[in-house]
């Protein structure tokens, strides 16, 4: 069985009356895709973002047996004004709900909420739990701010009290040190590192211990910082035992290992080596699948880079679907 944790939809349409800064979706001639136009952005959608029957046979042709589908993550622009934001939030998730209604166990959705207003983003989680949805996926930055700021607090405190699930996404936050041929690139892997970090030195973490957070592409370079972050807080090499006369920043607290091992991440990483050294690092039951379908092709078949590892079979359930339904508060059942 293979749950693809990291997978996007696109709304077919949006209200005619709509605010001039929603985006909107234009026909394509000779062609069931559509092409959303949000800004200077020109996207040609595959009918797969937003027709149910469409992603149930791409599942089924590459393997995946459901998928948690979020936002394309253009659409999380906490750029807009707060009331264009939510009713932005609102539109696509009211979409997001139609598409996974058509298939609960094959199509499990996650919406998205205006994070540029703090206190209106945790007033809407509410309705997001009355839909059906299964939580919400949010930027890695929110305008610059790293998502462990305090001021996010509150949100994720609400999210784990209604037992909603929160997918990260890397997105490029305003800088000048690398190029824009590297924001898909460099950039994913610093943003992914700086949010997943920031959650952890910000005391959300810690102030949250049964949240269920899942970041995109393994947070980026968390896991080789994490390291060096253990040798601070402790002194010690290769997690031994605490070496405080060598520790640089010495803490009582948890270790920076210890509450990373809280969250999850997909193992969309592009290499096997680097899935080994997750594994090792950050556990078997730490690690999703996850393809960026249909912004990405996914491997034919899934995860193959996963199937060829010859993974205990303990580790492949785990990663496979068991972590997905973990991270989702759903009952891992053969």
């Amino acid at each position: 069985m293979i749950i693809d944790a990291h997978a996007h939809l696109l709304p077919k349409d949006y209200p005619s009356d709509a605010p001039a800064c929603f985006p909107h979706m234009e026909p394509i001639d000779g062609s069931t895709d559509r092409l959303l136009v949000f800004d200077k952005m020109r996207f040609p959608a595959k009918e797969v973002f937003f027709e149910a029957e469409r992603r149930i046979e791409a599942q089924d042709a590459s393997g995946v047996d459901a998928e948690v589908v979020s936002p394309m993550p253009p659409l999380l622009r906490y750029d807009l004004p707060k009331a264009d934001g939510l009713a932005l939030a609102r539109h696509v998730n009211d979409f997001a709900a139609e598409l996974s209604a058509h298939a609960p166990d094959r199509i499990i959705g996650l919406g998205m909420v205006p994070m540029q207003d703090p206190d209106a983003a945790t007033a809407e989680l509410a309705a997001i739990k009355e839909s059906g949805l299964a939580g919400v996926e949010i930027a890695s930055n929110v305008l610059g701010s790293s998502i462990g700021d305090e001021k996010f607090l509150p949100f994720f405190q609400e999210v784990e009290k209604l037992g909603l699930s929160v997918f990260v996404h890397a997105m490029p936050a305003p800088m000048d040190r690398l190029p824009m041929s590297a924001m898909g690139t460099y950039v994913v892997g610093i943003e992914g590192m700086f949010a997943a970090a920031s959650l952890i030195l910000g005391g959300t973490a810690a102030a949250c211990p049964d949240l269920r957070i899942s970041f995109s592409h393994a947070a980026g370079g968390l896991a080789m910082m994490l390291p060096r972050a253990n040798y601070f807080w402790g002194g010690s090499w290769n997690e031994e035992p605490k070496n405080l006369d060598r520790a640089v920043m010495p803490d009582d607290g948890p270790s920076p290992l210890e509450m990373a091992r809280r969250f999850y991440y997909d193992s969309m990483v592009f290499d096997a080596r680097t899935i080994r050294y997750l594994v090792d690092l950050l556990g078997a039951d730490r690690l999703l699948v996850g393809s960026d379908f249909p912004a990405m092709l996914r491997e034919e078949p899934a995860a193959k880079t996963l199937r060829s590892m010859d993974l205990p079979e303990a580790e492949w359930e785990d990663i496979s679907w068991k972590n997905a339904l973990r991270w989702l508060g759903r009952e891992a059942v053969a």
